[in-house]
């Protein structure tokens, strides 16, 4: 296990365990709230996963309050146009989207603003009990900006994504699992225990399979539906080429456990 005080990070906690890795936004005094040193070490955390072939990594908050509640407010009051031009959160977001490891949100307490958009931008979500989902900015005169708008509708419909965002609504996490918004709720003593057992069921799968089935599923919200499928059909006929699709076809046939490799 490769702690993060040796990696050198003050916000962040990260933990490097075989193919799995842990990511701990950590700053429970301002409940995890982003702040321009907390993105910049978000992206060397992904870099150190990726450099690590971290294949799963699960994203949390430190303590049990906030997973992530976004950007400060009084740093927000004094930005401008170009800032918001240069996507500083919105690229974090890309980026752990685009990541090679599947994403695993781990939601305990509040995730609002940066931090439901930083959920978002996972693959996977699951919710502790006392977890709170929003997108506040339209009471503070702005719109989220981190890729909400873009996002939400994709996971929880249009109708859905408008009445969170232009109503201001909260979700509580039985309100986001009613609507697609995180697939599990359990206890927040429970939450890293079913994160990790999530983890589990993606590392016994095929990981380069994984890998560029994840590709394809980003790649559809983006292109037309015959290039999606050409997409797809490349993906496959790249699995078909590969070692682990040998073997998970033998160990099938033999009742056996397949042994993958990523090849």
């Amino acid at each position: 296990m490769l702690p993060s005080d040796k990696l050198g990070y003050r916000n962040l906690e990260l933990e490097i365990g075989g193919r799995v890795a842990t990511l701990t936004v950590s700053r429970p005094e301002v409940r995890n709230a982003l702040d321009g040193e907390t993105v910049a070490e978000l992206h060397r955390a992904l870099e150190e996963a990726r450099e690590a072939r971290v294949a799963v990594l699960i994203v949390t908050g430190k303590g049990d309050k906030a997973f992530v509640s976004g950007a400060d407010i009084s740093a927000i009051r004094e930005r401008r146009r170009d800032d918001a031009l240069a996507s500083v959160n919105s690229r974090l977001m890309t980026a752990v989207e685009a990541h090679e490891a599947v994403t695993i949100a781990a939601v305990n307490g509040y995730a609002l603003g940066g931090g439901c958009e930083l959920a978002l931008a996972c693959d996977l979500r699951l919710a502790a009990e006392n977890a709170v989902f929003g997108l506040p900015e339209p009471s503070l005169g702005i719109i989220p900006g981190a890729g909400a708008t873009q996002r939400l509708p994709r996971i929880v419909g249009l109708g859905r994504a408008k009445e969170m965002i232009l109503t201001g609504a909260r979700w509580d996490a039985r309100k986001a699992l009613e609507v697609g918004l995180v697939s599990q709720v359990v206890t927040l003593a429970e939450l890293m225990a079913a994160a990790r057992e999530m983890a589990e069921r993606v590392l016994a799968l095929g990981p380069l399979a994984v890998r560029l089935a994840k590709a394809a599923l980003n790649a559809s919200s983006q292109m037309p539906l015959g290039a999606g499928l050409a997409f797809e059909s490349t993906a496959q006929a790249i699995t078909f080429e590969s070692r682990d699709k040998m073997e998970g076809t033998s160990a099938f046939l033999e009742k056996r456990r397949p042994r993958f490799t990523g090849e």
